[in-house]
Parts: C-alpha cells; sequence; structure tokens
C-alpha cells in the first residue's frame, strides 16, 4: 500500500472509532447522573460527615459536567472498538500466524484498560483524597470528639430517667477519653480557641443538662430548675453582651444550682457538667486548629478522577502496547533491557508528574503498577522474538541458540 493508501485507511478506522464513542457517549448520558455519584464517591467519602457536597460555580457547570461524563464514558466503553481498529490497522504487516491473535489481542486490551481503572478507582483514588482532604491528627481529634458528644447524650440520657449513677460512670469514661494520651491528642492550635464559640457551646450543654435533671427527678425538683434556668438565662444575656466573664460565671453558678436538685447526687451531676465544659472546650480548640474546609467545584473534581482513571487504563495496556510493537518489529528486547535504568526514571517522573499529591504512598501506587507493566511488556515482547527465532528455525531447519 502506498502512503496516501495508510492515510486514508487511518482515516477511515478514525472515523470508526469517533462514531462508536459518539453513539455510546450518547447512551451514557441517560445514566451520566448515577455514574458521575459514582465516580465521586472516593471524593465525599474523604470529606467530613457533614460537608460531603460539591458545588458548581456556573449555572451551566453541571450540565457540562454531565456531558463530560457522557463522553468519557463512551471513550471507556469503546476501548474494544478502539482495540479492534488499532488491530485492524496493523494486521496487513503481520505474518499469517500472527493474525489470530487479534481476539486475545481486543480481549486482554479491554480487560487490562478495566483492571487499570479498578486499581485506580478502588485502591488510589481513596488514599489519596483522603490524604488530600484530611489531616490525620485533625481526624482523629474530631472522632474522639464525636465519640465523647456520644458518650455524654447517653448520659444524659441515663440522667433523665433517674439513673443518676450510671449517667455519672458515663461522664467519667468520656472524659477520660477525652484527656487520653496518644492519637488525636489535641495540638497546638495555630490561632487561639474562640471564647465565643466555647461559650455558646457550653449553653447549649447547660440546656440539656437542665432538662435532663428536669425529666429524671420531676416536679419536687421544680422550684430548684427554675433558679438554674434564671441563672441560665443571666448568662445568656451576659453572652449577648459579649461579657464573656460574666457569661461562664453565671454558667458554673447554674450548674451548681442543680445540686440542690438531687443532693445525693451532686457529684454526678458536677460530673456531668465537668464533661460539658470539656466537649466545649474541645470544639473550639478543634475549630482553631482546623479553621480551613475544602470546597470541591464538580468540574474540577471529575477532571482529576477521569485523569487519573484513564491514565491507570493507560499505564495496564503498555505491555500489550510494548508487545505489539514487539510484534511488527518496532522495538526489541535489548533495546527496552539495555534502557531499562532510563525507563525507570521516566516512569517516576511521570508518576510524580500525574499524581496530585507528594505523599509517598500515593507516588508508589503510580509508580509500581507502571515500572511491574513496563517489566511485563519487555518480558512479552523477549517472549515474542523468541517464538518468532523458533518458528524462523524450523522454516529453514536450523537449530536456534537461545540467550538472555
Amino acid at each position: 500500500m502506498s502512503l496516501a493508501e495508510h492515510l486514508t485507511e487511518l482515516r477511515s478506522r478514525l472515523i470508526k472509532c469517533v462514531a462508536a464513542v459518539f453513539v455510546l457517549g450518547a447512551v451514557s448520558l441517560v445514566f451520566a447522573r448515577p455514574i458521575f455519584g459514582l465516580l465521586m464517591k472516593p471524593v465525599l467519602d474523604a470529606l467530613p460527615a457533614d460537608g460531603r457536597a460539591l458545588v458548581y460555580t456556573s449555572g451551566i457547570e453541571e450540565i457540562n459536567v454531565l456531558m463530560k461524563v457522557g463522553v468519557y464514558c463512551g471513550i471507556f466503553l469503546t476501548t474494544p472498538v478502539i482495540l479492534w481498529q488499532i488491530w485492524g490497522f496493523v494486521s496487513p504487516g503481520l505474518y499469517p500466524e500472527e493474525r489470530r491473535y487479534a481476539s486475545p489481542f481486543v480481549v486482554m486490551g479491554s480487560l487490562a484498560f478495566i483492571l487499570g481503572a479498578l486499581f485506580c478507582y478502588l485502591a488510589v483514588l481513596p488514599s489519596m483524597f483522603k490524604f488530600l482532604l484530611n489531616e490525620e491528627e485533625s481526624l482523629a481529634i474530631s472522632q474522639r470528639l464525636d465519640v465523647g458528644r456520644l458518650r455524654a447524650d447517653e448520659a444524659l440520657r441515663f440522667l433523665s430517667i433517674g439513673e443518676a449513677e450510671r449517667a455519672g460512670k458515663l461522664a467519667q469514661e468520656a472524659s477520660a477519653g477525652l484527656k487520653a494520651e496518644g492519637e488525636g491528642q489535641m495540638p497546638e492550635a495555630t490561632r487561639p480557641p474562640s471564647e465565643s464559640l466555647e461559650l455558646e457551646a457550653r449553653l447549649a450543654g447547660l440546656g440539656r443538662l437542665v432538662d435532663a435533671a428536669g425529666e429524671g427527678f420531676g416536679t419536687p425538683a421544680r422550684t430548684v430548675l427554675r433558679q438554674s434556668l434564671e441563672k441560665r438565662l443571666e448568662a445568656l444575656e451576659a453572652y449577648a453582651k459579649e461579657d464573656f466573664v460574666g457569661s461562664a460565671k453565671a454558667m458554673d453558678e447554674s450548674a451548681s444550682l442543680l445540686a440542690g436538685v438531687a443532693p445525693t447526687h451532686a457529684e454526678e451531676l458536677a460530673g456531668l457538667w465537668r464533661l460539658q465544659k470539656e466537649l466545649a472546650l474541645g470544639k473550639a480548640r478543634y475549630a482553631a486548629h482546623a479553621w480551613t474546609k475544602p470546597m470541591l467545584t464538580m468540574d474540577e473534581q471529575l477532571s482529576l478522577v477521569l485523569l487519573l482513571i484513564l491514565s491507570f487504563g493507560i499505564i495496564f495496556e503498555l505491555p500489550l502496547v510494548m508487545a505489539l510493537l514487539g510484534i511488527v518489529g518496532v522495538v526489541k528486547a535489548s533495546w527496552l533491557m539495555k534502557y531499562q535504568r532510563h525507563a525507570f526514571v521516566v516512569c517516576l517522573i511521570l508518576a510524580a508528574v500525574i499524581t496530585p499529591t507528594g505523599d509517598v504512598v500515593n507516588l508508589s501506587l503510580m509508580a509500581g503498577p507502571m515500572l511491574l507493566c513496563y517489566e511485563m511488556g519487555v518480558l512479552a515482547v523477549w517472549m515474542i522474538e523468541r517464538r518468532r527465532a523458533k518458528q524462523e528455525a524450523q522454516q529453514t531447519g536450523i537449530t536456534p541458540t537461545t540467550g538472555a
């Protein structure tokens, strides 16, 4: 075939690939929204529980994102068609016995692409976004505060049914958990804790404590509860005037009045109030430490996820591409092994460029499969050359010599 004929055939096969992408992409548009939700799951899972949402910054961004999902799904689904067209383009230059590998080439190429995409989605994306969107220390602190709040709520529920002793034990356990040394210990904040936020949390905690005491000890304690509520109201008014010292003092007085509700359980009530103060202080310190929050847009996150998924799909195609180049005689195993160290450096550089994080784990998850695929490609080219040499020797009647 002449060069013009080769270009004509190439154009014909490219048109077929583009047509397949458009058809399958149009079908994917029907399911674009659930597909987008599936793709964004690793991103949303890495966000704080109360902030798992993506934003869009223009009226048409959401539509553009869904259309992009359809196009990329069309490319993903068209992988077998693309591989078949590639094989059809290079097959005229192959030996007749080599052309029978068309079906294995398409099947293995499709499986390799899917395997690479799944490896990225299941192994790389969760760890990468967890590293990007969460500071490990802050995450541990947040979990510790959440557990403390849950235990405090359970303690108040026991107090509301009159089980003051049980409530006191739960309060001690929660307080010990907040003060425990080790992972999740509150670090030095990058800015002073907000006194306003701490007192606001104290006021809310005192209100829950008064409500639980009123339910647990009933009508006989009504007078004492009223006095405690009056003091809490006084603390609220001082807080509104930004008299934080007076507000804190009034809240302590309100909590101390609760001892009159059940004099025999004054120690347990005091322990519950201490727990509410510790939780309020922990909330303020955590807010001072983790004062930045992610606000992720739909388009940027989709582009990042698709880039990585397609990159890993192509990386896992590397052995097959190298084998195909070996079949047509473009590369040789000896040449690939000679420049193996250079290939390793190139793989590491590409992994560092593609990976958006700088940590060793995610860089290894990108570079490791890339290096492994390169080695598998070298092995495949060597096996193809050895098989071809054996076949040629059988045809000429000469016994081939094998070497590294």
